[in-house]
């Protein structure tokens, strides 16, 4: 019996050994999988952080691009208008049957008879040529030059000469009234 005794004594050791082993066992493996749960999550946490910064920075991104594309797209469509209104200018400016032409004509050889002195030569445009030789006394006239309209005058030696062609004017004009004319039309 002492034998039995002692058996059930070193199993009941060993039984309660083995429960403690289990228990201490069940504990690590509970800390581990609570530690790979945290781990996990911060993983989870720092992943959707940075997808979250990323897709915003992507639709800023986006964003942006749209409205530069969209601005550009309203400065091509100004530029287009704006070469259409210069195109009805010089459309109209060279019509010969243009209302008040003779008048601005008339206008243009005053002004050039404040700078040309000596002897000078008007070389009028084809489409004018007929209006400033009966304008023009005091001007022996040349020969054509292409343009809308007007004239250039130079000296007989050919030294100096100025331009009083619609084309140079218009351009002139344009140039100098483009803010003006930008903020009418747009």
């Amino acid at each position: 019996m002492a034998l039995e005794r002692l058996a059930q004594d070193i199993l009941a050791s060993a039984e309660s050994e083995a429960g403690e082993i289990i228990a201490e066992a069940k504990k690590e493996a509970k800390s581990i999988l609570d530690e790979a749960k945290a781990r996990a999550k911060s993983i989870l946490d720092s992943s959707e952080s940075q997808s979250n910064k990323e897709a915003n920075q992507i639709s800023k991104e986006i964003v942006a691009s749209a409205r530069q594309s969209n601005q550009k797209e309203i400065l091509v469509a100004q530029k287009t208008e704006l070469d259409m209104a210069y195109e009805m200018a010089k459309t109209k400016l060279s019509d010969a049957s243009l209302k008040g032409r003779a008048s601005l004509l008339k206008h243009l050889l005053s002004e050039a008879k404040k700078v040309g002195e000596g002897k000078m030569v008007l070389r009028p445009t084809a489409i004018d040529r007929s209006a400033l030789e009966d304008a023009s006394k005091d001007y022996s006239l040349g020969e054509e030059v292409d343009g809308m309209g007007g004239f250039i005058l130079e000296a007989a030696d050919g030294s100096i000469s100025f331009d009083y062609r619609f084309d140079g004017l218009l351009e002139e004009a344009w140039s100098t009234l483009l803010p003006k004319i930008t903020g009418e039309l747009f």
